[in-house]
């Protein structure tokens, strides 16, 4: 019975519990309903808020009125669901690493004049944020400071001097003051890649800015735009006393670099490229007969632009993986040579935030030991790209190799590691037809005995005659 006490005495507890429970106002009840109910709806919208924001990007500007100038290119950042933090670029507070990680997703820096970044961020820190993955949007113009020329020259990417401008003296706009550096930039001098400026449009682009070059040696810079070939890079008050910066198709007016880990940045000489002044103004050549356009194409590229360099477009990624002889469902622990096999592999792409297939006609699989043995395209196979192909009559450790790199697209790369061994002694071929004459020679050959005998022991001798 004492070992029966507190059992009942915890029945009767809950049962007062119940009770006091069931004795609570109605409203009471209700209002706690209502307050879980609103905990769950504001932990979704959070989760939800999480999963379509872009990520949180820091903007370094030379002062505040610039947010105000280039209002339309920030507003079409905060639209597609950027968290978007202003600083001046000599902001004591400044910081883009915290134990160890990375505060920002992104960074621009619409400060062309800085001579030196405040709190903890310099050169250094913006080349280890680029080597982590993080991407970064740069403008510059005429008053250029020392930083961001140590920053494009560690990128490939080598500005002009401070002072020095873009002249064109042939395909600037009726608007310039008669420096002839407010040029119109034709669309043809545009980098052939939808991906990185959008789609193809007859409108041209004002710039004003200085000039940049790429380094020859580096195979990662990416020529975005490029002046006409009567363009140069020099100072505009000056007279033309030695050669050149950068002349004619040389002078890279927008220049963009996709690193080996994927990350992405773009220079471009010009901060006024991204200003609303430029957005909503009219372009027209200085020379007779040409035709005027009531808005630039600025606003256009501005935003193609920033959605290459912030991944929102050319992002790739592998998913389901598999192979199996054909005929099979599974992969066996080992493949066997001359087996004959299905490959398939989803590749997918980032559009508008959510993963779609990717479609695409050169995408090629290639079947590796040490050197490719079997290189062959996929075809597409409804959301996947498959193939069949015959494993080479050679034994070994292979790989299944896909290794995608195309212009405005992230790298894309999958290996499945698999083993192919010889025949087995059970499996190889009784009867070889390259053998069928030795078969035929030895079948021949025991007739011919088996009739020599019957002949030598049925052949009597006659006997001779006295």
């Amino acid at each position: 019975m004492a070992a029966q006490a507190p059992t009942v005495q915890t029945n009767q507890s809950i049962s007062s519990a119940s009770q006091k429970k069931r004795s609570e106002p109605m409203s009471l009840r209700r209002s706690r309903l209502l307050d879980s109910s609103l905990w769950v709806f504001v932990t979704l919208v959070c989760v939800l808020h999480c999963a379509v924001a872009d990520g949180k990007t820091l903007v370094l500007l030379d002062n505040l009125n610039i947010r105000d100038t280039h209002s339309m290119f920030f507003r079409s950042l905060t639209d597609r669901g950027f968290d978007l933090t202003f600083k001046t670029a000599d902001d004591p507070s400044l910081s883009l690493i915290k134990y160890g990680q990375f505060l920002y997703d992104h960074l621009i820096i619409f400060s062309p004049s800085v001579e030196d970044f405040g709190g903890n961020i310099n050169v250094e820190t913006i080349t280890s944020f680029i080597d982590g993955g993080g991407n970064v949007l740069v403008a510059a113009s005429s008053d250029i400071g020392d930083p961001l020329r140590e920053l494009g020259s560690e990128c490939g990417v080598e500005f002009d001097e401070e002072k020095t401008a873009v002249i064109d003296h042939h395909n600037y706009d009726v608007s310039d003051p008669g420096e002839h550096t407010l040029i119109v930039a034709d669309p043809e001098n545009m980098l052939k890649a939808p991906t990185i400026v959008g789609k193809p449009s007859n409108k041209p682009v004002l710039f004003k800015g200085v000039g940049m070059v790429a380094d020859p040696e580096n195979p990662l810079v990416l020529d975005i735009l490029t002046g006409s070939s009567t363009s140069y890079s020099f100072f505009p008050d000056r007279p033309i006393s030695q050669y050149p910066h950068a002349v004619g198709k040389n002078t890279l007016l927008i220049a963009g670099l996709q690193a080996r880990n994927n990350a992405r940045v773009v220079f471009s000489g010009s901060l006024d490229f991204f200003s609303d002044a430029f957005f909503n103004s009219a372009v027209q050549k200085a020379t007779p007969g040409s035709q005027r356009h009531e808005l630039t194409g600025n606003l256009e590229l501005a935003e193609a632009l920033s959605r290459w360099v912030f991944k929102e477009a050319g992002v790739l990624r592998v998913g389901a993986v598999t192979h199996h002889p054909v005929g099979e469902s599974t992969p066996p622990a080992a493949y066997t040579i001359t087996d004959l096999v299905e490959y398939s592999v989803v590749i997918e792409m980032l559009s508008e935030g959510r993963w779609v297939p990717f479609d695409g006609d050169d995408i090629q699989l290639e079947f590796v030991r040490i050197d490719p043995f079997v290189r062959t395209y996929l075809k597409k196979n409804g959301g996947k790209y498959s193939i069949q192909f015959k494993l080479p009559d050679v034994y070994g450790v292979f790989q299944f190799k896909v290794d995608y790199n195309r212009l405005g697209y992230t790298h894309l790369y999958s290996s499945t590691q698999v083993s192919v061994r010889p025949l087995q002694h059970t499996q190889y071929e009784r009867f070889i037809p390259s053998a069928f004459p030795y078969y035929a020679s030895v079948f021949s050959m025991m007739a011919g005995l088996f009739v020599f005998s019957i002949v030598f022991l049925h052949m009597k001798e006659k006997e001779k005659s006295e």
